[in-house]
């Protein structure tokens, strides 16, 4: 068990780096002790088994493997790992999860068995589940993994009556917010968002220089100003959803920045969320971080399309029957259709309280 955490800390580091390939970290055990480990760190770059294998200390013949998502069998960017493997003279694999990815799904642990290695499967599955669920519902779907995430006070408020939000969260919120930011390939919000607060979306983090996310803003009648943060800083990386309703003259003034513009069937007279999303899951758009506004975060509910909900609440009271909150939109009225939030985890950052839930299962591969 010691060693599969070890791999699954290790491929936690390729977060942000790697998608929309899988997190994978490899240690290799001989005789009771680590003589090589490694993870895969870049989109194209080696496997974790080959960063693995290559750092040991030592031969790796009659070693132990441990890797937390099968190897895989086939060629891709790069040659199969199982080819490798078999090459060292490793004797045993211990996997944590099966590749849901239907290139390999099995046939990597298939190959190494009729080579004569002893495969194990299954080894802290869950944790390797979750480590990947963005990766799992990407490959077997070809549809972003949707994270839904929104700061709160007390009293259920994201802004005063004046629409001031900064800041309703600690420091030690807001940096988690910037990581999953970087882990995540996009992050959206609706035009209002951009209109009453002005944000960059951007990932801000001190060390290693992070992979900036796609910004994505919903704005059926391109509303948004030239002068917003998101096309004045980086404009090749946002995208703008819009509907026919938009102007020609103002889609070619916002390509003209550089940004792209996508023009959108409608649905109840706003962008179609399902078909957007489809189309940034052709792009390899893996995974979307909604950040608002309510009205956008009630539309990706309501139609089944999110995920996962990250809440934060901070020790704080705003009231006002006016001041916004997460979710707007036309509501629900029976009690009994209220979305449900499963699998909820919470715990304390700073002062404020961080919880998690998710409204799908499609992390969970069988």
């Amino acid at each position: 068990m010691q060693y599969m955490r070890r791999a699954i800390s290790l491929a936690s580091r390729g977060s942000g780096f790697v998608s929309p390939n899988p997190l994978v970290g490899a240690v290799v055990v001989k005789d009771g002790k680590v003589i090589g480990q490694g993870w895969h760190k870049e989109f194209g770059g080696a496997h974790a088994e080959v960063n693995a294998i290559n750092s040991a200390s030592e031969p790796v013949d009659g070693a132990e493997l441990y890797v937390n998502l099968e190897p895989c069998g086939h060629q891709g960017k790069t040659p199969p790992c199982t080819e490798l493997i078999i090459r060292s003279g490793i004797k045993k694999v211990i996997v944590g999860m099966r590749d849901p990815n239907p290139l390999v799904n099995g046939k990597g642990i298939s190959i190494l068995r009729d080579h004569g290695i002893e495969v194990h499967s299954g080894i802290l599955e869950s944790e390797c589940k979750k480590l990947n669920e963005i990766f799992i519902k990407f490959v077997t779907t070809r549809k972003p993994f949707v994270v839904f995430k929104y700061a709160m006070t007390l009293d259920g408020k994201i802004a005063t009556v004046d629409n001031a939000s900064r800041w309703i969260t600690g420091e030690e919120s807001r940096k988690i917010v910037h990581r999953l930011r970087q882990k995540m390939s996009s992050v959206m919000v609706g035009v209002n968002t951009v209109l009453f607060d002005d944000p960059m979306l951007n990932v801000r983090l001190a060390g290693k220089k992070p992979r900036q996310p796609l910004k994505i803003i919903a704005d059926s009648s391109l509303r948004i100003p030239l002068e917003a943060k998101v096309l004045t800083n980086d404009p090749q990386l946002c995208l703008i959803a819009c509907t026919e309703k938009a102007g020609k003259n103002k889609i070619n003034e916002i390509r003209r920045t550089g940004a792209q513009v996508f023009v959108c069937p409608e649905k109840d007279g706003r962008v179609d969320l399902a078909w957007l999303f489809a189309m940034l899951g052709a792009m390899d758009i893996d995974g979307i971080l909604l950040e608002g506004g309510s009205e956008l975060a009630f539309s990706v509910l309501k139609d089944g399309l999110a995920d996962k909900v990250i809440a934060f609440i901070a020790p704080k009271i705003l009231g006002g029957a006016k001041a916004p909150t997460a979710v707007g939109g036309e509501g629900i009225s029976a009690m009994e259709q209220a979305i449900n939030l499963r699998d909820m985890k919470i715990r304390k950052v700073g002062n404020d309280f961080m919880i998690e839930g998710y409204l799908k299962n499609e992390y969970r591969v069988e």
